[in-house]
């Protein structure tokens, strides 16, 4: 009686710590909204976690090359001892400035490339919000799982102990053998397992949920907003046109940019440079005047400078060609995305529609059977976990669903207008 009576307790601890929110558990105020919807989720992750901030601070960065690359070489000042004679007589003395002035447009196609750089720099930044904010919502849906399956595990030991009740009400009327008792005991025991099992898991994606949003793992969270996502999937015109926004290709655009600037830059190197030097000046002979001093640079060694030329421009086709690839392979990942929300939609409306009332309609008639002495125990037993299997699918279905929704929306570069 001792052990049966711990076994019961233990029982009721199980039911208690699975029913209790997790608010109740907390001691402080969540700092997220309350309820925390998918879209708080994808918007949050883009706000704290530091991943965008390194983004956003190699974007600064960038932004300096442009002045950099396109000022002027640093004048020179150069003080010179022309002329001293053995007889210390005197001295012929100067003091010059020198400054080197390209004769071409290098000064701006070096600041078009830094400014391509620039571009290329905030599409990365916008490919880690779009990849922090699939991370996010997918943990989002993992942790909606957890809970959801947590939520009907505590009805299906509730229900496990009803099944219990009356196989030893029938087992005490003699019309149920123990065995009965016995199997229903089992079920209650397998039930209560998972569900101590589950309740580490369940913590495990609200401390996978609050990282991913650039909290610490213990963060207290809200109650998750059940996702809506019963809309069908956008046309095929309407992605195709999303997709020219991705980050992926504005970047490979950037690139682009950035080779053809590079290309005229190798061009405009074959050009000279013109050196000014001028100065004040002092001589023995004629005293103080004014030097001034013209040079031109020759870039003779033209293989070189061809070769320049040649690299950049590779260098431009490969992009132009990445483009294309990338192109190609984002149609292909929006069009399989695209089929797999319609696939998980088909699949949701068959369980909810279809399947979960089929199997609700076998409980009633196999517990009348049962308790009319017409049906044996394990007929309920496999009614009941037909109908659980069937509630865990419809689960699974909708986060799968809208995992296919994050998908496609990482897919076009925007989850705008796919999220709610």
């Amino acid at each position: 009686m001792k052990c049966r009576s711990r076994a019961l307790a233990a029982r009721w601890l199980v039911l208690v710590a699975l029913a209790q929110p997790p608010l109740a558990r907390a001691q402080t105020a969540s700092p997220l909204p309350s309820p925390l919807s998918l879209v708080d989720v994808v918007r949050i992750a883009g706000e704290h976690r530091a991943e965008i901030e390194a983004a956003r601070a190699r974007t600064r960065a960038a932004e300096q090359r442009p002045a950099i690359v396109s000022a002027l070489p640093d004048p020179m000042v150069s003080p010179s001892l022309d002329h001293l004679p053995f007889m210390w007589g005197g001295a012929d003395v100067s003091l010059t400035v020198e400054q080197q002035f390209p004769l071409s447009g290098v000064r701006g196609h070096r600041r078009a490339s830094a400014l391509a750089t620039v571009d290329r720099m905030r599409a990365e930044t916008g490919r880690a919000g779009l990849d922090v904010g699939l991370q996010a919502a997918t943990a989002f849906l993992m942790l909606q799982e957890r809970q959801r399956t947590q939520a009907l595990l505590v009805e299906q030991v509730a229900f496990a102990r009803d099944v219990v009740v009356a196989a030893n009400a029938r087992y005490a009327a003699g019309t149920a053998p123990q065995s009965d008792v016995l199997r229903a005991e089992v079920e209650v025991a397998r039930l209560e397992a998972l569900a101590r099992s589950l309740v580490n898991e369940v913590r495990g994606a609200e401390s996978m949920l609050a990282t991913s949003l650039g909290f610490e793992a213990d963060t207290v969270l809200p109650p998750l907003q059940p996702v809506v996502v019963a809309q069908p999937p956008p046309p095929w015109p309407t992605l195709r046109a999303a997709l020219r926004e991705r980050p992926e290709l504005a970047a490979v655009r950037a690139d682009i940019a950035r080779a053809e600037a590079d290309v005229q830059v190798m061009r405009d190197m074959s050009r000279p440079m013109a050196t000014i030097r001028t100065g004040p000046a002092y001589t023995m002979t004629d005293g103080r005047g004014w030097m001034v001093m013209v040079g031109l640079s020759l870039p003779i060694w033209r293989g070189k400078l061809r070769a320049g030329v040649a690299e950049a421009q590779a260098m431009r086709a490969m992009s132009e060609a990445d483009l294309r690839a990338m192109t190609r392979m984002f149609e292909g990942e929006a069009a399989t995305a695209t089929r797999q929300v319609q696939a998980w939609r088909d699949r949701q409306d068959a369980l909810v529609t279809d399947v979960l009332p089929r199997a609700r309609m076998a409980i009633a008639p196999a517990i009348a059977g049962y308790t009319a002495g017409q049906l044996p125990l394990v007929s309920v037993i496999e009614a009941v976990q037909a109908l659980w299997t069937v509630q865990a699918d419809v689960i699974v279905a909708d986060v799968e669903l809208g995992l296919a929704w994050v998908r496609l929306g990482r897919a076009i570069g925007s989850y705008e207008g796919v999220l709610r």
